[in-house]
């Protein structure tokens, strides 16, 4: 604890100093879409006869240190706007704020972001971290003719998806719970509906997500296994605008406007933003798909809301005020499961007018309940609420960049669990954790590095986790880049996944025990209490042509303690917890082409995934060894009215424990009087003692998409897609019911047509 009250000591004395310093000269301010009021990334801005320059990131934010007092012109270009020029005057000791509107030209081309993001790529490391746009979304054929991130993720490499229904993301060896999902900075305990084509997110309002698959850097915490940071933008600053759409899958609606609309010379607004969906397919199912799982039908029910109210400031300072409720729903005849998800927060920027340093906070707090009811019909129940509070201070020199922060997360979860001897397993513990970090980036000629450091400290169970990190980059030439990146990870957030179920529809949280721990197979104690893992990266970024990226990366995760609930209890006396160690390594690889007209985009991964628990070492059931995607689009028509979209995915068979036969279990609820002979036991399952020896068959499926854009103003138009889902009716398995015997398999060919106005 000491350490850790140094640590920020250290921190907080930095950002004292530099309020004091960091005088020296500069420009800074953001880039917008002067239509749109929409923060424009990756553009490249100069400040002609200085010599210097940079590039806005995705909040459209720039920030050109160290400029000589002088007069200057300000250049701002970006493929597929109008060049903007403005004559600045900086002087000695100030920081000149400048907001930038630039303006479409009459030649957009698709590429619009390739020029930025060939600069951006030169002098970030993105080792392992994806960056996903909602034009690449929309570009992927999509289920019911709506696009959604859940169905963008599965195509990125090193990421599994278990399939359409009841699916879980896991990435490079990590399961769901080792994921950290943020939203606007809010965590997200559960993103995906229980129909995997959708998720909890708004497309139409995302403005960026990060997928960061492995070896992240310090700004980023709590997980042993990867992160997917989604940030929304901002609500309409101009004009009252927004969008309704259905399909056979969902309704969902977009209002959004302006409450004080922008002046461009003040810069200052305040906006909203309202989202809204519903699902239909649970109405329609057996109207339009009576084929499907019999029936059943398509059993889910879900409805997601989402709010934003957005303050903007002149010199670039900004307050966004969030909130959300998400409710999902399922009854299988094997299972009737739901939750429910809801919380809100706020984040804002200080942009001080002189220092060189950045703020950033962010205050939100969310909560999630789960339960589920089973053909056994012992119930489970899982519930976590928590806040969390950060600030991040980001300074911005010529060649350098510094970021440093501190982070306080509290939470509480409750759980109740009978497993198969009829003994409960619960849990209503409070947690808290606090952390701070710094990250630095330096850029050395071709050279660019960016070691950091975490310090997180888990009070609950007293114990102290340093996390050194380290990313690093070598410009070979201006096309072809070497990376690395790794560290030391930690999480104290469990999940009661049982990896012997070949379909996982309950997830349950949990924080780590107060308990000691034992070793895997072992009376000897754990040196700590919590899941840790070690990552390693390395790999290389070639621009083959200048619209031809291809990326090659090899990982390997050392999970050097997983914890998980003991599921198999037998006695009382029996440890609530197990642990176990694994190990996850393979290679990715990815391929990208973009034209004005065309996008296509590939990926490949092989990947191998282990689990020992001191017994034996074995494949969790999301071990895919084969991972293959295509994603193609092409527009047509003189003003690419149409657009025409396919997607293809193939994974090899996942691994699950084979039966070996089954016995008559009586509860001998009566006692001795229990009548064994004419009574009707339950039907229990022997596994075999090898662990997931068998495997599932392979999986693939495509899926096609035609789309039909009618601009009936500036700011009006319809879209109609036609869209089919595996349109030639792959058999993938779903889940085998052991104790029936019987397979039930993923979602059949389902062709849609989906309808959406926008205004």
């Amino acid at each position: 604890m000491r350490n850790l009250l140094s640590f920020f000591f250290l921190i907080a004395l930095s950002v004292s100093l530099s309020a004091q310093t960091g005088t020296k000269s500069a420009v800074r301010g953001y880039i917008y879409d002067k239509e749109t009021t929409q923060p424009v990334g990756f553009a490249t801005v100069r400040v002609e006869g200085a010599s210097l320059g940079t590039i806005s990131d995705v909040n459209g934010f720039f920030s050109v240190p160290d400029v000589p007092p002088g007069e200057y012109q300000l250049v701002v270009s970006l493929t597929g706007y109008d060049t903007y020029t403005a004559n600045i005057t900086v002087k000695r000791g100030e920081i000149l704020f400048q907001n930038v509107y630039i303006v479409e030209s009459g030649q957009r081309l698709g590429e619009i972001l390739i020029s930025g993001k060939k600069e951006q790529a030169k002098a970030d490391i993105q080792i392992s971290k994806l960056q996903v746009t909602p034009k690449q979304i929309r570009s992927l054929p999509s289920a019911g003719g709506q696009s959604d991130i859940a169905q963008y993720l599965t195509v990125l490499p090193g990421v599994i998806f278990t399939g359409d229904q009841g699916g879980q993301l896991y990435i490079r060896g990590g399961s769901p719970v080792q994921n950290r999902i943020l939203l606007d900075g809010m965590t997200i305990y559960n993103p995906f509906h229980s129909i995997g084509f959708f998720s909890v997110f708004e497309t139409e309002l995302i403005r960026n997500v990060d997928v960061l698959t492995g070896g992240f850097n310090a700004d980023y915490g709590g997980r042993i296994s990867a992160i997917v940071d989604v940030k929304t933008r901002e609500g309409n600053r101009k004009r009252l605008s927004g969008l309704a759409s259905v399909s056979p899958y969902q309704a969902r609606a977009i209002v959004e406007g302006p409450i004080v609309p922008l002046k461009e010379e003040g810069g200052s607004s305040i906006s909203f933003v309202l989202t809204g969906k519903q699902a239909l397919i649970n109405q329609f199912d057996k109207t339009l798909y009576p084929y499907v799982n019999d029936s059943i039908g398509i059993p889910f029910d879900y409805r997601d809301m989402y709010g934003k109210l957005s303050l903007l400031t002149g010199n670039g300072s900004k307050l966004n005020i969030f909130g959300f409720s998400y409710d999902d729903g399922v009854n299988f005849p094997i299972a009737d499961y739901g939750w429910n998800s809801a919380g809100g927060g706020m984040d804002f920027t200080v942009v001080p007018t002189n220092s060189s340093t950045i703020i950033n906070g962010v205050f939100t707090f969310s909560r999630y309940d789960t339960r589920i009811v089973e053909a056994d019909r012992l119930p489970r129940k899982s519930g976590i609420s928590g806040y969390y509070g950060g600030l991040n201070f980001t300074n911005y020199g010529r060649n350098n960049e510094l970021e440093y922060g501190i982070e306080l997360t509290g939470f509480n979860t409750v759980f109740e669990f009978i497993n198969f001897r009829g003994l409960t397993i619960g849990q209503d513990e409070n947690t808290t954790e606090i952390s701070g970090y710094m990250r630095w980036k330096r850029k050395i000629g071709p050279l660019v590095i960016e070691p950091g450091f975490r310090l997180q400290y888990y009070q609950s169970l007293n114990y102290s986790s340093p996390e050194p990190r380290l990313g690093l980059k070598y410009n070979i030439t201006d096309n072809l880049r070497f990376k690395a990146a790794g560290g030391l990870y930690s999480q104290n957030l469990l999940s009661t996944i049982n990896e012997r179920d070949v379909v996982n529809l309950f997830v349950g949280f949990l924080s780590g025990p107060e308990e000691a721990i034992l070793k895997p197979n072992s009376n000897e104690r754990a040196s700590n209490r919590i899941q840790t893992s070690v990552h390693g990266v390395a790999g290389f970024e070639v621009d083959v042509t200048k619209n031809f990226d291809l990326n090659v990366e090899g990982y390997y995760k050392k999970f050097t303690q997983l914890i998980a609930l003991n599921r198999n209890k037998q006695d009382q006396t029996d440890p609530n917890f197990v642990t176990e160690t694994g190990d996850a390594y393979g290679l990715d690889v990815s391929m990208k082409i973009e034209w004005k007209r065309a996008y296509l985009w590939g990926a490949y991964s092989l990947g191998f995934v282990t689990r020992n628990d001191g017994e034996q070492t074995y494949p969790p059931v999301f071990d895919r060894r084969h991972n293959l995607n295509f994603v193609g689009t092409y527009q047509m028509g003189s003003k690419k009215e149409w657009e025409l979209g396919a997607r293809w995915n193939f994974g090899s068979g996942f691994p699950f424990t084979l039966t070996q036969g089954f016995y008559s279990s009586f509860d001998f609820k009566d006692g001795i009087g229990s009548d064994i002979l004419t009574g009707n036991p339950d039907l229990g399952i022997v596994y075999d003692r090898v662990r997931n020896a068998g495997r599932l068959p392979y999986y693939h499926r495509l899926d096609l998409s035609a789309k039909r854009i009618f601009r009936f103003s500036k700011y009006s138009n319809l879209e109609i897609t036609a869209s089919c889902t595996n349109v030639y009716d792959r058999d993938n398995i779903f889940y085998f019911d052991r104790v029936r015997y019987q397979r039930v398999n993923q979602l059949p060919i389902i062709p849609a047509l989906s309808v959406t106005y926008q205004f």
